[in-house]
């Protein structure tokens, strides 16, 4: 007897038989554990579900897909006054935590605060200019956004701000529909239009528990996005880095080496690059040294902070703005000012901000969570991923009425922040307050901070946005998963970002599909000595019982698969005959389909089953059905499937089945 294999090696999974919703589960009692040996093994009906309730079903399905985290139980059998304030406390989580607030923590917290602080005022200054806007409006994006978050999220290590992923995306987004050096006011109307709608699409997606939308966009795929990101922001750099003044405006990577070639022979500037290229090493050094020695973490954590301070002061002294280093100028001082009367309600714009807004507030909130959740599970603590939601939807609606464009979660200030010793969300409350004091006080000294050296910042902290060692993990994994990694990344690199963008949701979506329409199949043999039926190409030396094929089918299935399942079964059938004809061996009388993995079936589902057991009858081959489940079990037994086969040709399991088809069958 042949040995085929599928292109499958999982392990298949024995599904328990229940009578109702995991909450009311009931296992039959008459069901016994299958023994080892065959000598031992009973045969057991299958248990039919009890009848459920329409509307009993209805509120299980909603209840799983929305509010499988059961948030109102904490709200069981309380008093209304403590109610009130376990709605405030979910609402506002400070309210929490504050309680057991000490000095302790409070010191953590400062110290985190205070190192994140020095790290976010040059690098908010920098991507400020990636965002094509002033300077000011990402000190003001690393105040209010961050206090709102504190009193509103749920995680504790999180550092909230600009970041350059977004604010490339969004840079690039509202630039092909408002040139920011002719029409810059109109340009930071369309910018904070585009946060308000962030703001709400977040808002809303935690609002009404839609999380799980986001998780549509898979790892392979961000990695890839982020990868590529980080290439195109360290391109845009070599303007500052070096000194040019007519730079193309398109972020592909062939675009911007002509533009830097091109003025190579008349538009670089050697002040500039002596500046730009000597402060990034000096930066990738203390990065390198922050990496090598985890207890200096702080010391690449003050190394943007310091190189705004030296060069700021040496390009003061020498005067080498007058020798054609292109420096900041001057940064408003003061706190936010409001900025209601600047987002756009009404006409074309409108429309614009909200498509703008609404893809950069998916990738800020994809990056928030996704660093939440990291964090989080190193400390050991649930991050309640709806309230995050809101919390930042929050956080953007009130920034982008008090002039800040989309802030999100850092990665890199929310590991110095983890490595710091924060605890809770006050480091951001310090990291605001030292922000509040730049704004009111310093910035007037970062006029003569050279553009280089914003970019060198930027051009070190993007680094560590190529994964490599991710991609390579991608790679050995699912080599599906490396072309949806690959594809975001060149799509960025060469095309632009929402090609990028574009190409990692398409790819991402196209493995689902392909996943969910050629689901996988297995061919089943037994393992020696015992009564377990497993994948042949797991396990080599399982063996296939004389005269039964069994097939384990690894997917629900719907009418999206429910005819390629039967074709790729009847394919089984032809294959195995085939062989069987040359090696002069018995045919194939019985065919067992393995249903364990098939959670749910539809009406085309059962169509398809009763197709397949047509086509096996004019085969002369009896079909057989082991271990479906609670749901597949109640719809085939209302479809009258079960007439049509036979109730004898519903088994337990594959072994109840051999023991009814083959009962002498011995081991070899």
């Amino acid at each position: 007897m042949s040995k085929r294999i599928s292109d499958d090696d999982e392990v298949g999974k024995e599904e328990d038989i229940r009578s109702g919703p995991s909450s009311n589960r009931q296992v039959n009692p008459t069901l016994q554990q299958e023994q080892p040996y065959p000598h031992q093994h009973q045969v057991h009906k299958v248990g039919v579900p009890a009848k459920q309730n329409l509307c009993k079903e209805f509120r299980a399905t909603v209840k799983e897909t929305f509010f499988s985290d059961e948030p109102l139980r904490p709200f069981k059998d309380q008093t209304k006054r403590r109610k009130l304030v376990l709605g405030l406390e979910a609402i506002f989580p400070i309210l929490r935590w504050a309680r057991d607030y000490n000095l302790t923590k409070f010191r953590g917290d400062l110290i985190a605060g205070l190192t994140i602080a020095s790290l976010c005022i040059p690098q908010d200054l920098g991507y400020a200019k990636l965002a094509y806007l002033p300077g000011q409006n990402g000190l003001y994006s690393s105040f209010v956004p961050p206090l709102v978050y504190a009193f509103m999220g749920s995680s504790r290590d999180i550092a909230i701000g600009p970041v350059a992923v977004v604010s490339l995306l969004l840079g690039t987004m509202v630039q092909n529909e408002v040139d920011p050096t002719k029409d810059a006011h109109d340009y930071l109307r369309l910018t904070l239009t585009a946060t308000f709608f962030a703001g709400v699409t977040q808002l809303t997606l935690g609002f009404c528990r839609l999380g799980f939308l986001i998780d549509f966009l898979s790892h392979a795929s961000i990695v890839g996005f982020m990868g590529g990101a980080a290439i195109t922001i360290a391109l845009q750099q070599l303007k500052g880095l070096l000194g040019i003044k007519n730079f193309t405006k398109k972020t592909d990577i062939v675009s911007v080496m002509r533009s830097v070639i091109t003025a190579a022979h008349h538009g670089w500037n050697w002040q500039t690059i002596l500046i730009g290229v000597s402060f990034l090493a000096f930066l990738l050094l203390t990065k390198y040294i922050g990496k090598k020695k985890t207890k200096l973490f702080w010391v690449p954590a003050i190394a943007p902070l310091i190189s705004v301070i030296v060069s700021t002061f040496f390009v003061y002294i020498t005067r080498a703005d007058k020798e054609g280093v292109a420096i900041v100028s001057k940064i408003r001082k003061g706190i936010n000012p409001a900025s209601a009367d600047l987002i756009y309600f009404t006409g074309d714009n409108v429309i614009k901000g909200f498509r703008i807004g609404v893809v950069a507030g998916m990738i800020a909130l994809t990056e928030a969570i996704a660093i939440g959740r990291t964090f989080a599970g190193m400390k050991d603590y649930q991050l309640d991923g709806n309230k995050e939601m809101v919390a930042l939807g929050t956080m953007n609606i009130i920034g982008s009425l008090t002039s800040c464009y989309v802030a999100t979660g850092s990665f890199s200030r929310s590991a110095v922040n983890y490595m710091a010793g924060c605890h809770t969300a006050v480091s951001n409350i310090i990291m605001s307050l030292v922000v509040l004091l730049t704004l009111e006080l310093i910035t007037p000294l970062f006029k003569y901070t050279p553009n280089a050296i914003l970019a060198s910042i930027i051009i070190s902290a993007v680094i560590g946005l190529i994964d490599f060692e991710a991609m390579k993990l991608i790679w050995k994994i699912d080599k599906l998963d490396f072309v949806a990694c690959m594809g975001a990344f060149f799509g960025v690199v060469f095309i632009s970002v929402e090609i990028g963008l574009l190409i990692a949701v398409s790819i991402s979506f196209a493995k689902i599909l392909l996943q969910v329409t050629r689901p996988r199949t297995a061919l089943l043999g037994k393992l020696p000595r015992t009564n377990v039926y497993r994948n042949i190409l797991q396990y080599p030396n399982a063996t296939q019982i004389p005269g039964i094929l069994i097939i384990r089918v690894d997917s629900a299935i719907y009418f999206s698969n429910s005819n390629y399942i039967k074709e790729r079964i009847l394919r089984w059938v032809t294959d195995e005959e085939e062989q069987l004809k040359q090696k002069s061996l018995p045919k194939i009388e019985h065919l067992i389909v393995e249903m364990s993995p098939v959670t749910d079936i539809d009406t085309s589902g059962i169509h398809a089953l009763e197709e397949l057991y047509r086509s096996l009858q004019k085969r002369e081959i009896e079909l057989a059905l082991a271990n479906p489940g609670t749901v597949v079990m109640d719809k085939i037994h209302a479809s009258e499937f079960v007439e049509l086969i036979g109730k004898g040709k519903i088994f337990l399991s594959v072994a109840d089945a051999i023991l009814t088809f083959a009962p002498h069958h011995e081991e070899p």
